[in-house]
């Protein structure tokens, strides 16, 4: 059976879940990761309104989608981050509250708490996310990082998380941190030392990436195979970098998305440079099973175009593996 594809639906927060839903059956979609933003999934509803998530299932239903999945990215972030007004703009006015870091970096922690029982709840046992970073600011290290300083990181990572990932536990849902730059985890060496800090419990997980990665320079098919027990989601998203620079590097020289200085940018799925056959033939021999969930993001391209594109595309590089060496068949008696 092919893997089901999905959209998640955080680049489509502005509209409502019967309208997207509507759309992403005729784009082509099995089904949404939903996100636990905008109309499209309440955490809060979702624990205090029984009816609540049949009414997501009935909506989805409706239009011959399902869930395998929620994300709460947003939420997530604000769990580590040494908080300040960018926050506000992602954050529930519950979450912000007045503002006061420790209080915001409690109320996050206590929603991504929620999040797990919200998840067991609507019968889905993933919620994809970040967790924030406390020591995002001291990537690069001048003046000089101490190696205490980086270790004080992680351990208030695993202060601070452990206590969710108890929910998660005993909810039966795991938790898949999308590796990314700004968490506490960016490439294969972060994502190794974060499962340290954890003692490498089971609930935490990656929901794997690649556009992340490729233009870090990071391997982004060996992240599969070495953490191929942590696989727990898979978002497709396409990044483009030149091989011939530009005016702004990998930091991205405080200019937007979009910008043709930029030396690398989000694309469309087969617009950019991830070889998405090498992935699915590293999932294939990890036997994930999951979904694959299209995080459209281009900011050249009518999404909607995109997002059909996308689907297409999916289905097409997908396959599946062999149950039977090539050369079976003149295999000697």
């Amino acid at each position: 059976m092919s893997r089901p594809v999905t959209l998640f639906t955080g680049q489509w927060a502005d509209m409502p879940l019967e309208t997207l839903a509507a759309k992403a059956k005729f784009f082509g979609y099995d089904g949404l990761e939903l996100a636990c933003w905008g109309d499209h999934f309440d955490v809060e509803k979702a624990l205090s309104d029984d009816a609540y998530c049949k009414s997501r299932h009935d909506i989805l239903a409706k239009h011959g989608l399902k869930v395998w999945s929620i994300s709460a990215h947003l939420q997530g972030q604000a769990v580590c981050d040494r908080i300040d007004e960018r926050h506000k703009a992602i954050l529930s006015p519950a979450i912000w509250g007045d503002g006061a870091p420790a209080g915001v970096n409690r109320r996050a922690a206590e929603f991504m708490a929620n999040a797990a029982r919200a998840a067991a709840k609507l019968g889905v046992n993933v919620v994809n996310g970040f967790t924030g970073s406390s020591i995002w600011h001291l990537a690069y290290s001048f003046p000089p990082v101490t190696p205490g300083m980086i270790d004080a990181g992680y351990a208030e990572f695993a202060d601070r998380w452990n206590p969710i990932l108890d929910v998660f536990k005993a909810e039966k849902v795991n938790f898949a941190l999308e590796v990314h730059p700004t968490e506490i985890a960016f490439d294969i060496a972060s994502a190794e030392r974060a499962l340290a800090a954890l003692k490498n419990r089971p609930e935490f997980g990656f929901n794997y990436d690649p556009s992340h990665l490729g233009y870090q320079g990071v391997d982004y098919t060996s992240f599969i195979r070495k953490f191929a027990t942590r696989i727990y989601h898979v978002h497709m998203k396409d990044v483009y970098w030149s091989k011939r620079g530009k005016e702004a590097g990998v930091f991205g020289g405080h200019i937007s998305f979009g910008d043709n200085r930029r030396v690398w940018d989000f694309r469309s799925l087969g617009h950019g440079r991830i070889n998405f056959e090498g992935i699915v033939r590293a999932l294939n021999a990890i036997g994930y099973e999951g979904p694959l969930s299209v995080e459209w993001e281009d900011s050249g391209m009518d999404r909607e175009h995109g997002a059909t594109e996308s689907a297409r595309f999916v289905r097409r590089v997908d396959f599946k593996p062999s149950n039977l060496a090539f050369d079976a068949a003149f295999e000697r008696k």
